[in-house]
């Protein structure tokens, strides 16, 4: 009998465990993923950004939480000796349409409180040398990480700290009752005072199973990546980002140099025919008419049509991606760019056909359940932990369990 159990061995997930141990240092937790280690899915395919919270609505989760998450995660690392880089990124206007966009959000970063400069093509030049830029925002407190490692670091403390993870154990049914919590897993029963749905890409079937009722769905968006070839990795110093298009909700083709020194470009962003599908030809039917089926997905294919399409062509077409790269970097050709890896992030759409723009949180008569968490969770996700064991503390007096 545990008395706080955490479904999804995610960064959310393990982040929740460890601030559970944290507050609570006799508390039984357990934490179980469906597969055979943690950060299988959007965790251990993130690109590793520490973002900086520039482009979230100020006073919104995702606005407070990264700012403050990208503190406590560089913290977090440093302390326990993990590989982190606080380099900094370059948002850029390369166009003169662009210029009132990247003012907007230079005010938005303001808002937030963020420690930002505006600079002009000069000094643009001075910090990315191959960049075609008319005016850019330098945010240096982004940063790079490898969040499959900084996962593991957090299942090791878990354990540590007398926590259970528990592997191999997908979730197939659970029951509330007023006293306890029943999980039926693909290992047998796990029972426990309270739980949290961290289930990520699950989420949503995650708060089915529970009953819970909610008006989202999650629908799957792979990010497809190509990789710059070694040799021309100089070209991209950094961080360089697009200034975002306001009418997708998507940050664009950006350049990402990784904890390891190769350089991510992309992504594009299309819908996924699996809800784990991180290969072009990865299909799940059953994954797939979910979305069809869903109302919601219709009402924003018909918003984005337009820009839907374009990223489905890119996909399939390198010439057409190839032009987006070069509106930002003409110094990169064709050959290159190599296919890197890909990844599915969770969105929660509503039936009204509009994407869940923060991080959403609802809780149920023994439970609390996230049921969005894209980017950029990963970098706020010690923040969203804490969090996460704040309402449940208020929610059910959680001193009594332990």
């Amino acid at each position: 009998m545990y008395d706080y159990i955490i479904i999804g061995g995610g960064i959310v997930g393990l982040s929740t465990g460890m601030e559970l141990l944290s507050r609570f240092p006799s508390a039984k937790v357990a934490i179980l993923e469906k597969e055979s280690h943690v950060a299988a899915h959007q965790t251990g395919h993130n690109s590793g950004v520490i973002h900086s919270g520039i482009y979230y609505k100020p006073g919104s989760y995702k606005a407070r939480l990264a700012k403050k998450g990208s503190e406590s995660m560089t913290e977090f690392c440093r302390e326990h000796g993990l590989e982190v880089d606080i380099c900094g990124k370059v948002i850029v206007a390369s166009e003169d349409f662009e210029l009132p966009l990247l003012d907007d959000l230079y005010q938005r970063g303001l808002d937030n409180g963020l420690g930002i400069r505006m600079i002009d093509h000069g000094e643009l030049h001075e910090i990315e040398p191959h960049v075609n830029g008319k005016k850019a925002i330098h945010v240096p407190m982004a940063g790079i990480v490898n969040y499959k490692q900084v996962s593991e670091k957090m299942a090791e403390i878990i354990t540590a700290k007398g926590g259970d993870i528990l592997l191999n154990h997908k979730v197939l049914a659970i029951d509330e009752t007023a006293q306890e919590v029943i999980v039926q897993t693909s290992r047998g029963e796990v029972r426990g005072a309270y739980y949290v749905n961290c289930g990520g890409l699950q989420s949503d079937r995650i708060a089915k199973l529970a009953g819970l009722k909610t008006d989202v769905k999650i629908v799957p968006f792979r990010g497809e990546y190509f990789m710059l070839k070694p040799e021309k990795s100089s070209l991209v110093k950094n961080l360089i980002y697009p200034v975002p298009n306001p009418n997708f909700p998507f940050l664009g083709v950006h350049f990402t140099r990784m904890i390891n020194g190769a350089i991510d470009v992309g992504p594009n962003a299309v819908l996924s025919f699996k809800r784990e599908g991180y290969k072009k030809t990865d299909l799940n039917v059953a994954d797939l008419m979910e979305v069809v089926a869903y109302k919601g997905f219709w009402k924003l294919a018909k918003k984005y049509m337009k820009e839907g399409v374009e990223e489905m062509i890119r996909s399939a077409s390198k010439e057409l991606f190839m032009k987006n790269v070069q509106k930002l970097m003409p110094d990169i050709q064709k050959d290159d760019i190599v296919p890197g890896p890909a990844g599915v992030r969770a969105q929660a759409l509503k039936d009204d056909g509009s994407l869940v723009d923060d991080f959403f949180i609802v809780p149920s008569k023994r439970s609390i359940h996230v049921l969005n968490a894209p980017s950029p969770a990963a970098t706020a996700s010690i923040e969203i932990g804490k969090e996460i064991v704040r309402k449940m503390d208020g929610m059910f007096k959680m001193e009594s369990a332990v």
